[in-house]
């Protein structure tokens, strides 16, 4: 095999005009050997998709031996990207990839699909070499929008390959990725569609027609096509694309299941391995043979192969002095979020170490509050318009590639509407800070459709994500500085309505000049000692009205105050309730978000207090915030009741 590598080493970078004899025989020679394993590794596991990984194989090849992608840049920021978008051909991009010396063999083949394995059903960043895990089809395109557009702040020339199936072409997430790569004049994205007229269904003319050449005509892309099988011919469309001035697909014509008879040109092994007599028969074709395999299948009880765990870079930034807003100022915890961004995007661009910071905008920038940092940083601006699948997974991509990624957007839109690609961006390892503005029943005269009253339950759902409710302009400036320093997916929640600064009884800002953010800590912003109000968000400010009205009556209240739900310290928070009743409100629907976790937290202790959850209880109505929270039950006086009535 290192033989073979070493004639196709000329081919790099596509240095050479074209592919000698030589060079196609030994590439001809590595997919033979990749099929075969590609056939053992899904008979072995008993699944896995065959045939669109026999189809495919051709293309991973070339793909490796041209791309500035090795088993020694790995940890380098500058190299190019390979990328399967149609993650169910694992198979073949896996069997390359040992082929080419990024894994091994003798590990991958027995453990494909087992429980605990890296080397999982769909691709996944967990093997060395893939850089996108992509199991939902129509994401791969995006992604590598998200990788060209980090290269580029970065002033690096990497290239950006894209392999996809074309069952997954009238997905409108890809036209999405390929708008936003032609407005943007990413060169450097190639896309190569496995062209073999087949999905899981039958063919894709009966299942979806698709003029699929026009389609990305239609949206600026150069048009090549090839046959897929020959190795000169994906070479030569491969340099056809890279000296094209406009981003490049290179349609590649394939046959599903290639290389063994009864697979090729049928759907029935899309899904499935071959087994019994077939399998020794498809052996047999591929120049393997029955012992081999069984030595292979006996490994599948050795220890379970060592994972590589994928990571973002660590951001290297000033965070700046944070801005301290007074009982005077009249701003709101969007403009505060904006603000605090465009400061430490503009003295942090241009120094040298420190990490580009780019912002992604669909079509909302004066509203979400991106217009400031558009107006310092142009050129790391994306305006994606009215796109919010492809936004969500480009912006995760690119924050693994090197740069600090802010999307900003509706509630509705950033988590509600890309819920998905908000889950794989957490699967992937990424580092996304989205900040979700008009959020709760604050967003007001937009309306139900606009009110985002389930933010806390879907970050909830999402795995090793952490969101911020700030209460304050000057908690969410400190928050929004922490959030850009930190690695990780990180949603900011924050509503429409100006807000006033959050103060101590002698007046000064609870979240003044001697407050620093820690994520889950609680905000104690008031004393008291019969029953505890527990607010997030802007509902901290009429918790302390509550208080004092109930202070006028005689009853003590503490307020506490959660920024951070998911992170709570569930022992901290049942030592400052104590046996207290206690009242939670929130602009959130009201058994999913704070109460819901706080009582979580109750029962886990072992402790029982009279409690009361105040939240969203039905879809909201249309009119100005104060009134529309108020016919919700959650203005002051409703939480003065609450605790009351549980007194």
């Amino acid at each position: 095999m290192s033989g073979s590598l070493g004639k196709l080493s000329g081919v790099r970078n596509l240095a050479a005009d074209r592919l000698t004899a030589e060079q196609s025989g030994a590439l001809e020679g590595l997919a033979a050997s990749c099929r075969l394993d590609a056939v053992m590794m899904t008979a072995i596991a008993g699944s896995g998709h065959t045939g669109g990984a026999l189809s495919s194989i051709d293309i991973y090849n070339i793909l490796l031996a041209v791309a500035d992608l090795t088993p020694k840049n790995l940890a380098e920021p500058g190299r190019d990207r390979i990328l399967a978008s149609h993650g169910h051909t694992s198979a073949g991009l896996y069997s390359a990839l040992a082929a080419w010396g990024f894994i091994d063999r003798d590990e991958l083949v027995p453990n494909f699909r087992r429980a605990g394995s890296p080397y999982q059903g769909h691709v996944e960043r967990s093997v060395p070499g893939v850089d996108w895990g992509t199991g939902n089809l129509g994401q791969g395109l995006s992604a590598g929008v998200g990788f060209a557009i980090a290269a580029r702040a970065r002033g690096e020339k990497s290239r950006v390959f894209v392999v996809m199936g074309d069952g997954e072409q009238p997905k409108g997430q890809i036209a999405e990725a390929r708008r936003i790569a032609s407005k943007e004049g990413l060169r450097s994205v190639t896309a190569l569609i496995d062209y073999n007229h087949i999905q899981i269904s039958g063919w894709i003319d009966d299942v979806m027609p698709a003029d699929i050449p026009a389609l990305w005509r239609a949206d600026g892309w150069d048009v090549i096509e090839c046959d897929g099988h020959s190795y000169a011919s994906l070479y030569d469309a491969l340099r056809r694309a890279d000296a094209s001035e406009s981003p490049a697909v290179i349609l590649c014509r394939t046959v599903m299941g290639k290389g063994v008879s009864f697979m090729e040109g049928t759907e029935e092994y899309h899904g499935k391995p071959a087994s019994g007599d077939l399998l020794a028969k498809a052996l047999a074709e591929l120049g393997g043979d029955m012992a081999e395999m069984e030595r292979l299948r006996a490994l599948r009880l050795a220890p379970l192969p060592g994972e590589r765990r994928a990571t973002s870079p660590a951001p290297s930034l000033d965070t700046g002095t944070p801005i301290v807003y007074t009982a005077q100022d009249k701003k709101d915890n969007r403009g505060a979020f904006g603000t605090a961004l465009a400061d430490v995007a503009e003295r942090n661009s241009g120094v040298a170490g420190r990490t580009p910071i780019i912002a992604f905008d669909c079509d909302l920038a004066a509203s979400v509050k991106l217009d400031a940092f558009a107006k310092k940083c142009p050129a790391r601006f994306i305006q994606a318009g009215i796109q919010e699948h492809a936004t969500a997974t480009a912006a995760g991509a690119a924050s693994v590639a090197g740069v600090v990624s802010v999307w900003a957007d509706f509630g509705v839109f950033g988590l509600d509407e890309a819920y998905n690609q908000q889950r794989l961006n957490a699967i992937n390892g990424a580092s996304l800070k989205t900040v979700l503005t008009h959020v709760g029943l604050d967003v007001g005269e937009d309306g139900m459709t606009h009110q985002c009253i389930d933010y806390v339950a879907l970050a909830r759902a999402i795995l090793g994500c952490r969101i911020i409710v700030p209460a304050d302009p000057n908690q969410t400036d400190r928050a929004t500085r922490w959030m850009l320093g930190q690695q990780g997916n990180i949603f900011l929640a924050v509503g429409r309505s100006v807000l006033p600064a959050i103060l101590n009884e002698d007046g000064t800002p609870f979240f003044g000049q001697n407050y620093a953010y820690r994520y889950g800590e609680i905000d104690r912003l008031r004393d008291g000692s019969d029953a505890t109000i527990l607010a997030m968000g802007h509902m901290a400010g009429s918790a302390i009205i509550a208080r004092d009205a109930l202070a006028a009556k005689g009853i003590s209240a503490q307020v506490l105050h959660s920024s951070s739900p998911l992170g709570i310290d569930g022992a901290e928070l049942v030592s400052l309730i104590g046996t207290r009743p206690l009242v939670t409100c929130e602009d959130h629907e009201a058994d999913t978000g704070l109460g819901a976790i706080a009582g979580l937290c109750l029962a886990r202790a072992g402790t029982a207090v009279r409690m009361k959850n105040l939240g969203v209880t039905r879809y909201g109505d249309s009119g100005n915030s104060k009134e529309v929270i108020a016919r919700m039950g959650l203005a002051p006086s409703d939480i003065a009741r609450a605790v009351e009535s549980l007194l």
